[in-house]
Order: structure tokens, then C-alpha cells, then sequence
């Protein structure tokens, strides 16, 4: 449904935007893209969108060139910016309408739930809301079109933990739909919450992409002791922190190893776990070579 081959965008000569970012997103997937502020998850969504162009490679979504074909591509993708600069003197209803009269006749039923969900309040003008609500206008008039595709970047910014929760139901149910969701965010417990599969974008490069059931499933385990005895730190143990005199780290080596430095210490507490996504995510975005 989405298809990158190349796409590689520089602002003026030399300053790095993406760089031969390629990938694909199947149908009625989650996808999540992350990578922290810098590294290029902006510049890939608004070159989608044709917002700006692209140095070189090429892009499709839905089968439309991102640049031959951008105003078909906009009838059928709901996007959700992550910065929401709207009309500010514009009532939020007529906005909504005006927004939505680009895609054809507006779905009241879905827009009357839609803001009776979000607790959006229709009356007031976009210039008194706050950046919160201001995201909530925008993923109405991003949802309220039947998209085929959706392209968020940071959606959820701004959003409080209850409306956060709320919008992820309405991604489930859009997913339960068809509906394509490219998911950018450098929120991994969300990534890892809702999307199917991620890419792991540093300094404008893909680096992985894999299933997030596959990336949970990495032989890495989070290792805890409590220990008064001092052992070396190997190159299999990353993401290293010391606490009131507990060890936490990473470990990505072999298990026999590992067992076998743990039989000679003196342990009066030790914790061998699964680790979360944003300690496998710093794994690759600190040790992983980019392709």
C-alpha cells in the first residue's frame, strides 16, 4: 500500500534529510517508524505527502507516484501533523466541514461519535484551544473521511493519557477496517502497543525493520542483580546502569556465558526478564551498523 525504493531528500547541498530510505507497508497494517527528534521521521512523512519533494528515489502510495499523482493521493490518506497550525479564527465545526469538503460528503453519524469520544467542542474557535485540542480537531478531520490510509506523525502529542487511550481504540478500529496506518513516533511503548511491525530510522537511515513480535522475541534479556562483588562489563552487556547498588543491563550474548559469571558472585537479589522495546531499540540505535 506504501512503497519507498531510494527516497532520499537533502535540504540545501549537504544537509542531511533521509538517505536511501527503502521499505514496504502491506494492506491493513500498523507500521510503526521511530527514531528520536532528528532522525528523520518528519522529513520521510512530508516527502510522502509531497509537502516537499525529493532529491532522488521514488515513493507510491496506494499505487500513485508521491509526486505525479499527489492530489489523488490526498482524496484517499488521512494525515495527522505533528504540529496542528490551523485557521485560528475559524470555528472548530466549520473547520471540520471545510476540511472535510475536499474528500466529498461528510459522514455526520461518524463525526457526531468522533467528537462525542474526543470531548471536542465544536463551538470554539481554533484560536482558543489548547495544543491538545488542537491535535483532537485534526485526528476528526483525519478519521472522519474514510481514509485508506492514514500517515501520523506524532499523534498523539499533546493528548492526555485518557484521550491517548481513546485513540487507540480508534486506530484499532480502523485497522479492523483495512485502513493502512503509517505510524511515526518517538514513543516506543506506543509503537509497541499498537503497530505490527517497525523501522528504526538514525540519522535519516533505515537501520531494521522487523515485526514487533519478532523484536520482542530477541534471545536479549534484561538482567538485574544485587551484588557487593565487582565483575567486568562485556561488550554483550549494553544499556549498563548502576543503582543503590544494583547492576541493570542488556545482555546479548551467548546464556551459558552469562550463567557462568553469575555462579561466582555473590548475588542477594537477581531478576532475568524480558526487555522492553525502548532498551532493544537503544541496542540497535547505539550498536547496530546502518545499512
Amino acid at each position: 500500500m506504501i512503497k519507498l525504493d531510494a527516497l532520499t531528500k537533502y535540504y540545501k547541498k549537504h544537509a542531511r534529510g533521509i538517505l536511501d530510505v527503502s521499505l514496504e507497508i502491506k494492506k491493513g497494517e500498523i507500521f510503526g517508524f521511530i527514531g528520536p527528534n532528528g532522525a528523520g521521521k518528519s522529513t520521510t512523512v512530508r516527502t510522502l505527502l509531497n509537502l516537499i519533494f525529493p532529491t532522488s528515489g521514488t515513493a507510491t502510495i496506494d499505487g500513485l507516484d508521491i509526486v505525479s499523482d499527489t492530489i489523488e493521493i490526498r482524496k484517499r490518506v488521512g494525515y495527522i501533523p505533528s504540529e496542528v497550525n490551523f485557521y485560528g479564527d475559524m470555528y472548530v465545526k466549520d473547520f471540520i466541514l471545510y476540511a472535510c469538503s475536499f474528500h466529498g460528503e461528510i459522514d455526520q453519524v461518524l463525526m457526531d461519535s468522533l467528537v462525542d469520544k474526543l470531548e471536542l467542542d465544536l463551538t470554539r474557535k481554533i484560536e482558543d484551544l489548547s495544543f491538545g485540542n488542537k491535535k483532537k480537531v485534526a485526528i476528526v478531520a483525519a478519521l472522519i473521511t474514510h481514509p485508506k490510509i492514514l500517515i501520523l506523525d506524532e499523534p498523539t502529542s499533546g493528548l492526555d493519557p485518557l484521550m491517548q487511550n481513546m485513540f487507540f481504540q480508534l486506530l484499532e478500529t480502523e485497522k479492523k477496517n483495512g485502513t493502512t496506518i503509517f505510524f511515526s513516533s518517538h514513543n516506543l511503548s506506543e509503537v509497541q502497543r499498537i503497530c505490527d511491525r517497525v523501522g528504526i530510522i538514525k540519522e535519516g537511515r533505515l537501520v531494521k525493520v522487523e515485526s514487533v513480535e519478532d523484536i520482542m522475541k530477541t534471545r536479549a534479556k534484561t538482567v538485574r542483580i544485587k551484588t557487593n562483588d565487582v565483575f567486568d562489563i562485556t561488550d554483550d552487556m549494553v544499556n549498563v546502569e548502576h543503582l543503590n547498588g544494583t547492576v541493570s543491563f542488556v545482555y546479548k550474548g551467548e546464556m551459558k556465558s552469562l550463567m557462568k559469571m553469575l555462579s561466582i558472585l555473590e548475588i542477594e537479589d537477581l531478576s532475568i526478564t524480558e526487555p522492553a522495546l525502548e532498551e532493544i531499540f537503544m541496542h540497535y540505535y547505539e550498536r547496530e551498523d546502518v545499512k
